[in-house]
């Protein structure tokens, strides 16, 4: 709902003269807390009832955390915008300890990502790495209630919910890797609106756009999905794209990194040849041993 109120301030802002409606719809995903999303389809359940009200004509416009849109769209449907990127890193948010390495030996830590998860193994194999489902809020609560001794969240959602003080520390790329699109709001809206996609225009980051078109390529050619650890983040620099990737297994006792570099203006060939390299390398066994018999 904050996404949806800023995209509305931001519509009415340009445009004073038109009548804005927020339609609050509540999701699959919403739901179904108490069960892992690679258990019951994944991210796309965050936005599945509000493409159907874009396809049924009951809604105009939906605004969606990028990194919960499937790499491929419904048939209809558009991304009409990506608005420019807040912070894309992961927080570590604790009670008790400052840092990462600070947790004790059965330490318990909140995560249902996978991403996360798999690449806090690989680091700190002695944590007791437990599922934490639920809104910021709710994760928070499980926190202060004593259930975990840290958590980690996007480090966007805490600051949009005005909940900087919660972050204990905002955890870099090197440290944890983001998911593809993670910080970026994307709207959709149905393909053949293009009214509303020029009304969209000024909203829409085009740095922000190369930098998630080259993520979600490259998820995309890995079959990437919640069932399936894996990051991708891209900077821009100048008219050139650095993108790093990786793929692990789930207890995170094989992870394999790489990066490319290539031009802005060809943001999914990039994503592509990151994720070939990824293959050259072993990737092609782990995502076959996860189900992801596709990727070859």
């Amino acid at each position: 709902m904050w996404q949806a109120r800023h995209i509305h301030a931001r519509l009415v802002e340009l445009y004073p003269s038109i009548t804005v409606a927020i339609l609050g719809m509540t999701t699959e995903g919403d739901r179904r807390l108490g069960v892992s999303l690679a258990q019951i389809g994944g991210k796309g359940l965050f936005v599945k009832e509000l493409e159907d009200a874009l396809l049924a004509g009951r809604a105009d416009l939906a605004v969606h955390s990028l990194k919960d849109v499937p790499m491929t769209l419904a048939p209809g449907l558009a991304l009409a915008a990506i608005v420019e990127r807040a912070d894309p890193r992961d927080a570590l948010v604790s009670r008790q300890y400052g840092t990462l390495a600070e947790l004790p030996a059965g330490a318990r830590i909140g995560t249902s990502s996978l991403r996360r998860a798999c690449q806090l193994r690989a680091r700190f194999p002695t944590l007791r790495i437990e599922p934490l489902r639920g809104n910021v809020p709710t994760r928070l609560r499980k926190l202060d209630d004593g259930d975990y001794e840290a958590i980690i969240l996007a480090a966007a959602g805490l600051k949009r919910l005005g909940l900087d003080d919660r972050i204990t520390k905002l955890l870099a790329p090197e440290e944890i890797l983001p998911s593809p699109g993670q910080g970026a709001l994307a709207l959709e809206c149905r393909a053949d609106r293009s009214d509303l996609m020029a009304w969209l225009d000024p909203l829409h980051h085009r740095p922000t756009a190369a930098c998630v078109t080259a993520e979600r390529s490259f998820s995309r050619a890995l079959a990437g999905s919640c069932n399936v650890p894996l990051g991708g983040y891209a900077e821009l620099s100048g008219a050139r794209l650095s993108l790093r990737g990786l793929v692990a297994t789930s207890d995170g006792t094989r992870i394999i990194r790489d990066e490319a570099q290539g031009p802005v203006d060809a943001p999914e060939a990039l994503g592509e040849a990151l994720a070939d390299q990824l293959r050259a390398r072993g990737a092609a066994t782990i995502l076959a041993a996860l189900g992801n018999t596709s990727v070859q």
